[in-house]
């Protein structure tokens, strides 16, 4: 014998969306307000509540991403004092589960060790926490007395053989050249998938005044060009075409990788950031399974976020693309190892992006007649 017994379950299926950090910024510099507080700032903010009266650098490179961030703007900032250091700034905001896209440090390095030691903070944090970062750190300006030739060859030996394929070096020529790069790079009127080169996006907000060497020769192109070649990120112009416009973000990583550039590293990052979620709701859930329907099932759940990535719009005629390719079949694999181990293959493919334009031009001669 037996009683009536109805039970409603509700299932979780894991189909909501996972939280994007992608954007978001913190800056880590000297200041002279909240000295080892982690601020949280937006368009609305007052830099000089928040950072202090007087002139810093953080408050400087602060106030330049902000006017080239765009409407949306926001970023956590963590003054620190004249002689503290970034590496425990960055720690504690980990540990306040602070979660960015990217780290800019303020205070210019003077050495490749510590562009290394950087390198070195963003892989620890995805060792420690599981957050992928990147960092977009500084050089000085030129000095004084420095010619270009001087300048080129310290900047040059600052990099030489220095492989931190999470850092971008960005000498401050104009003084606030790494704010208004840090901006750029998170304007949401732009996709990720974007390289700050793109002259559509308009020129360059707030950039300091042209520096000038020991000689009072103006910044040269020549000098842009061999920064950028050694792997700097700089500024540039177009002869004839008004504005200041940025080169590419360029990555401290090694000759044929396929992250020399930053908004490979942001596909990457933002595409694991998605993923892991999805497989942590999978850890000992039997629903994985190897069975065909269930290796089919997890195939396309796990590809949700690819096709996201991938979704385009259009509009008055035009295609506003997607970050990467639509993924096809065979773009995510799932590989049993072992009876309770999984590994799981991702393959993303960015759009071809148009940075060396060229165009041929041909006269027609002829005197044949047109009817």
């Amino acid at each position: 014998m037996a009683l009536g017994q109805v039970t409603v379950n509700n299932l979780n299926q894991g189909q909501g969306p996972v939280a994007e950090i992608e954007r978001y910024f913190l800056f880590i510099g000297p200041a002279g307000k909240n000295v080892d507080q982690l601020i949280p700032l937006n368009t609305d903010s007052d830099l000089n509540t928040a950072l202090g009266v007087n002139d810093s650098d953080l408050k400087l490179q602060v106030s330049t991403a902000r006017l080239n961030g765009g409407q949306k703007w926001a970023c956590m900032a963590a003054p620190i004092g004249a002689e503290g250091n970034w590496q425990d700034a960055l720690e504690k905001a980990q540990q306040q589960g602070v979660s960015v896209e990217g780290v800019v440090i303020t205070k210019p390095v003077a050495t490749s060790g510590e562009l290394t030691a950087m390198h070195d903070a963003a892989i620890a944090l995805n060792n420690k926490y599981g957050r992928r970062t990147f960092v977009l750190a500084a050089s000085a300006g030129i000095l004084p007395l420095q010619t270009w030739a001087d300048y080129l060859k310290d900047q040059k030996a600052l990099v030489q053989d220095l492989a931190a394929p999470r850092v971008v070096c960005v000498p401050q020529l104009h003084g606030n050249d790494l704010g208004v790069l840090a901006g750029r790079l998170v304007d949401a009127a732009v996709s990720i998938a974007d390289s700050p080169m793109r002259v559509a996006t308009g020129p360059l907000l707030g950039l300091g005044p042209v520096p000038q060497d020991a000689e009072k020769v103006p910044l040269p192109s020549s000098i842009r060009a061999e920064l950028d070649k050694a792997r700097l990120s700089v500024t540039q112009t177009y002869p004839d075409y008004p504005g200041v416009y940025f080169g590419d973000a360029n990555m401290l990583d090694t000759p044929g990788s396929d992250f020399q550039v930053i908004e490979h590293l942001r596909l990457a990052d933002k595409a694991a950031r998605q993923i892991r979620p999805l497989l942590i709701r999978r850890v000992a859930d039997r629903r994985l399974n190897s069975s065909p329907n269930s290796m089919a099932l997890n195939t396309n759940q796990l590809m949700a976020p690819l096709r996201r990535m991938a979704k385009s719009a259009r509009f008055a005629g035009q295609v506003f693309p997607g970050e990467i390719e639509p993924p096809k079949d065979g773009d995510l694999v799932l590989v049993w190892k072992s009876k309770t181990e999984i590994e799981v293959f991702v393959k993303l493919t960015p759009l071809n992006n148009p940075k060396s334009l060229t165009a041929n031009i041909a006269l027609d001669l002829s005197t044949e007649q047109q009817e």
